[in-house]
């Protein structure tokens, strides 16, 4: 298994042999750099670090850049780390691009949806509305109704579906086909929607 961080760049259409229009995604994969490398006996897991989008080293804390000038790479905004990393040969400062993967490969997307802010029933859980629009009744059409009984158990239950903030979550595109990669342009198109807005962070791996 191998991986990369990237940044969702947009969607648009290929077109395959056949005339067919494949709706993708394009993702900005890498160059990204190990600043760390983890190992079982010294850490307890094998595990590969990844730093992704180089900024300024007064946008980052003073733990942070001391951690990645140990590593020899520049100021990173995002650190992840991936597990099983098909990468024992790494080592700390190498670089990671996108030709890790291949057209017709087969990867996991995972990203932070978008965030909705604060949403009614009938939006976040899809609720049909309550009532009829008639007799007087006018503002409670999108209304959740009863959420208890009074007698008992004379609480709400945990977990009960109502109005709340929706998005802004961690959601994880599975089975996605790799359809191009532009090594030179650190670009991966993959066939699908990946979750999250234009310009957020991704991470991308690929299945075994």
């Amino acid at each position: 298994m191998s991986g990369i961080l990237g940044k969702k760049i947009g969607m648009t259409s290929l077109f395959d042999e056949s005339g067919e229009a494949i709706p993708c995604t394009i993702i900005e994969a890498g160059p990204c750099y190990v600043t760390q490398v983890k190992t079982a006996d010294r850490d307890g897991y094998d595990a590969v670090q990844l730093g992704f989008d180089e900024v300024k080293e007064t946008r980052i804390n003073k733990p942070l850049r001391g951690h990645l000038a140990r590593a020899g790479v520049k100021a990173l905004r995002l650190i992840r780390e991936f597990r099983d990393f098909n990468g024992a040969e790494l080592k700390p400062g190498a670089e990671v691009r996108v030709d890790v993967f291949q057209q017709g490969d087969v990867v996991d997307v995972t990203g932070r949806s978008k965030g909705r802010g604060f949403q009614g029933v009938v939006k976040r859980h899809h609720f049909g509305g309550v009532g009829m629009t008639t007799h007087g009744q006018s503002d409670r059409v999108r209304a959740p109704g009863s959420i208890s009984a009074s007698s008992y158990p004379s609480r709400v239950f945990k977990g009960t579906r109502m109005g709340g903030r929706m998005g802004h979550s961690r959601v994880t595109v599975k089975n996605l086909k790799v359809v191009k990669v532009i090594s030179e342009s650190n670009l991966l198109i993959v066939k699908g929607s990946v979750p999250g807005a234009i310009n957020s962070y991704v991470e991308v791996v690929k299945q075994r």
